[in-house]
């Protein structure tokens, strides 16, 4: 696999022993912490094989549902999830990371929990529907990269049973080329048939990306170096052509010990993660 840790499965049973909330997944946290010799340094916390789930409940029309995992020497998670009307969706993610543990974090300046909070990016999934998503996605937040793959996850199940019906997550949905050459303007338009006349001038040939160069340190040293031009081309509802501009776009991340993440952010609310 190309992380390695250990899966989680929460069953959850409400009073009658019926599922009401099932969620099986994998994740791993990448976490940059103070040392003692005050250089900031750069860590990966996994789940150990020992993982407990108390305080998941099942939740209602009027109380939230909760997934809390509790793993290694001290460390936590947990999602509470909301039911509006027809859907349900994941409202606070919660990261409790204990930099007591030194095999973790072994001359962490701070020593005791540290606790962080961050919303959940997804979309609601309708009600009776599983969500799933096989690929990886990030969540950051403050000094924290967290990593999830391999989700499935159903809220409020009705009935006991887990539904059949999936919601992928976008990381899953296959995109597909434009069926026309995209041009260098913003959005291009791709059609298959067409009445009218053909245009009197050609499209522009696509610009080739500016390539940048990208490097991370942890203390002192260069831990990640990348040189690269990148191009996104992103199937809507019309094709979407966007250069990466090395020039505005700031790389950030975190280097650990078997796993390195690369962000480029380009300023213009376009996220890249390595």
């Amino acid at each position: 696999g190309f992380f390695q840790s250990y899966a989680v499965e929460v069953d959850i049973k409400d009073a009658s022993n019926a599922t009401c909330l099932y969620a099986d997944w994998m994740m791993k946290f990448l976490i940059t912490y103070e040392s003692n010799n005050g250089d900031y340094k750069n860590t990966t916390l996994n789940l150990s094989s020992n993982v407990t789930h108390n305080g998941s409940i099942c939740g209602n029309d009027t109380q939230a549902a909760l997934v809390a995992v509790q793993f290694g020497e001290g460390h936590s998670w947990s999602i509470n999830i909301t039911k509006n009307n027809e859907t349900y969706q994941g409202d606070f993610i919660t990261l409790t990371y204990n930099t007591n543990d030194t095999a973790v974090f072994p001359d962490a300046k701070r020593r005791g929990p540290v606790t962080v909070l961050v919303k959940d990016p997804l979309p609601p999934v309708q009600l009776n529907t599983v969500f799933v998503c096989h690929n990886s996605y990030l969540v950051e937040a403050e000094n924290t990269t967290q990593i999830f793959w391999n989700v499935t996850v159903q809220a409020f199940v009705q009935n006991g049973t887990v539904s059949k019906k999936e919601s992928r997550c976008p990381a899953d949905t296959p995109t597909s080329a434009p069926t026309v050459p995209p041009t260098t303007a913003n959005v291009t338009t791709a059609s298959t048939t067409t009445l009218s006349p053909a245009p009197t001038s050609a499209p522009k040939p696509v610009e080739n990306p500016d390539t940048g160069n990208y490097s991370l340190k942890s203390g002192n040293k260069t831990c990640f170096l990348a040189t690269v031009g990148l191009q996104l081309n992103v199937s809507q509802d019309k094709p979407l052509l966007i250069n990466i501009n090395p020039k505005t776009t700031v790389a950030d991340g975190a280097c650990g010990n078997t796993t390195a993440t690369l962000k480029l952010n380009d300023g213009n609310s376009t996220l890249i993660g390595f």
